[in-house]
């Protein structure tokens, strides 16, 4: 969603190996190695952390059958995730709802 794709490309080799990685467990029914729930932005919204060359988030989207939607990536530069990053990923993850209202 929004520019989550351009920000993970960003991202170092490594960083964005290890992302890939990440979702491609969560495309296969498993949970990631470091993660946490983000209920701040919405039900079922969880966080990747990846440790690697610096602190990186991706927050994601995976309770909808045919999608998982990656709602904002980011690099994190201070133990609190910033407002603005959590408001982002709010705004997509209302779009996200809104196209599955819209499926159906």
């Amino acid at each position: 969603m929004g520019d989550s794709l351009e920000r993970v490309r960003s991202f170092s080799k490594l960083v964005r190996q290890q992302v890939g990685y990440e979702l491609e467990s969560v495309q296969l029914g498993e949970e990631p190695s470091d993660w946490k729930p983000m209920p701040t932005v919405g039900p079922g919204v969880c966080e990747i952390r990846i440790h690697g060359d610096g602190e990186h988030r991706v927050l994601y989207v995976a309770k909808f059958r045919h999608a998982i939607y990656v709602l904002h990536a980011f690099r994190k530069k201070t133990a609190k995730t910033s407002k603005g990053d959590i408001a982002a990923a709010k705004v997509r993850f209302q779009t996200v709802l809104q196209i599955e209202v819209y499926k159906k």
